[in-house]
Order: C-alpha cells, then structure tokens, then sequence
C-alpha cells in the first residue's frame, strides 16, 4: 500500500509525532501548486498536520496556527502557505488578503476551516478530514477528486 491509499481509507494517529509522520510521508505526493482544505474540529490534528509538510519541505521555523494573523508564508524546497479561515466572515475577506500575489511555484496552500470559504478552493484541491476518536486517537481521510 502507498500512503494516498492508506489515507483515502483513513488513518488513525494515537500521538502528534504519528500524525506529523504520516504528513511528511504524503508530502512528496502532493502535486506542485496545490490546495489541500483540512477539515476538522480545533484540536483535531490540522496544524500538527502542517508542521510534518513543513518538515519534508525542509521549513524548520516554528509552526503555529495562524488564527490571529489569518495566514503565514514558510519557504521552503516548496513554498507553504498557512491559511486559517476560522475568523473570516465572508469569503470576501479572502480576496482583501492579497493572497494570490503569495502562491508563488512551487508552493502548497494549506487551508483550515476552508468551508468558510469554499468558493476560493479548486476543483482539484485534496480534502483532509481530521475527527477526534472517542478513544482521544485521531483519524485522517483524504478525498482527492476526480
């Protein structure tokens, strides 16, 4: 098995080193200019999600969900964008963040809470669904379109 068929039927992650694993692992899979839209409660796994794609891209810096500041750039072999959507009112507040000036290739924009904003995600962008088990484990399924 690879890890898009692993993730497409769900992995559980019992630590955050697991689940910073599994990212690093799916990280060379994910094609060059690419939206993934990580969904999935607060304490869920999405940020620690992003620290594992920030370090097979070789970005060290400290990884921090970007709440406050709605997103952060890391460069990177690839350029990582960080955005949280979770204060963002409208989708219209996207467009006021100048982001597309950003996503400069190769690059990867990773988007929590994306169903805020759901018209500035492509046809092909990759879901993630992070869910707490009862058992307090995390599982992560990924969706890639048709």
């Amino acid at each position: 098995m690879n890890i898009l068929d692993d993730l497409k039927k769900g992995i559980f992650s019992s630590t955050p080193q697991t689940t910073i694993s599994i990212a690093k692992d799916l990280a060379s899979a994910i094609p060059i200019d690419h939206t993934l839209a990580l969904h999935g409660d607060l304490g869920s796994g999405k940020t620690t999600f992003v620290k594992g794609l920030a370090r097979a891209w070789g970005i060290n810096e400290e990884i921090t969900s970007p709440t406050f500041n709605i997103y952060t750039i890391y460069k990177g072999h690839r350029n990582l964008i960080h955005l949280d959507a979770y204060r963002l009112s409208d989708e219209s507040e996207v467009e006021n963040l100048f982001l597309e000036e950003f996503l400069l290739s190769p690059f990867c924009l990773a988007i929590e809470w994306p169903e805020k904003i759901p018209s500035f995600l492509q046809p092909t962008s990759w879901h993630l669904y992070f869910e707490i088990q009862p058992n307090q484990s995390h599982s992560i399924k990924l969706e890639i379109p048709n």
